[in-house]
């Protein structure tokens, strides 16, 4: 799913508040970053009944199998019981003009599994190291689709760990196991530090950001990509809502 790309029959609603709140940074430390003390805050919601995850058939690996006392559930869209919704990339995509920031040199990382993508969606800066560990007893291979990047295809024995890096800014990149084709998951390439994909309680927090206009994105493998701009102050929060509903 490329950037741009927006889902037919998915409507936004937002609500956009003025708080206090902590500052923090998302994708980079904040000596890295422009600064300037701003920050913008939310969650993003799915309004609607959400697909009920369905259970993975792992038994065309019994190994894969073992490694699960009950069944494993797909990933695509994740939602808690207030319709909170998890792995949304939500980031900066407009606003910071041409400033520069270097690449972090620590590695963001991403696990094979019980014959699973862990994390199912990662975010990461260009050219910061991807580091990809087997954990799992069985054979895997990580295999992204990029459509900016150079495509690779590495195999991976178990107990052994790969390193990649992406040159080139990418929202977002399908990944896959060509071995287990149940394993799936997306990568997301950011030039800056200013992005942050939501956890099990949807929330998201760009801080330490230089004060001014910007437009704020959210992308979800399903669901497509919404956005909305907001402009704000030196040491101000705001915050920011995106509810993905169902027409």
């Amino acid at each position: 799913m490329k950037t741009r790309t927006r889902t037919l029959g998915i409507a936004l609603t937002l609500a956009i508040c003025v708080s206090g709140g902590q500052l923090g940074n998302a994708g980079g430390s904040p000596s890295e970053a422009a600064g300037g003390g701003a920050s913008v805050k939310g969650t993003v919601k799915f309004q609607g009944t959400p697909t009920r995850p369905k259970p993975i058939s792992m038994a065309a690996d019994l190994s894969c199998a073992k490694e699960h006392a009950t069944p494993v559930l797909t990933e695509e869209v994740m939602t808690d019981s207030r319709g909170l919704l998890q792995n949304v990339i939500v980031f900066v995509s407009e606003g910071l003009g041409d400033r520069k920031f270097d690449p972090p040199t620590q590695p963001v990382v991403i696990d094979q599994r019980g014959c699973m993508f862990q994390p199912h969606v990662l975010a990461l800066r260009v050219n910061q190291p991807l580091e990809m560990i087997n954990d799992d007893s069985t054979a895997h291979n990580i295999h992204p689709l990029p459509a900016s990047n150079r495509e690779w295809n590495k195999a991976e024995i178990p107990g052994t760990k790969l390193v990649e890096s992406f040159p080139r800014e990418e929202i977002a990149i399908p990944v896959k196991c060509n071995i287990h084709p149940w394993m799936r998951g997306y990568l997301a390439v950011f030039k800056h530090p200013y992005f942050a994909v939501t956890g099990r309680d949807g929330s998201f927090d760009l801080s330490n950001l230089p004060p001014g206009t910007y437009t704020i994105e959210a992308w979800h493998e399903k669901f497509g990509t919404a956005t909305q701009k907001i402009t704000v102050g030196a040491n101000e929060t705001k915050n920011i809502d995106f509810v993905f509903k169902s027409m």
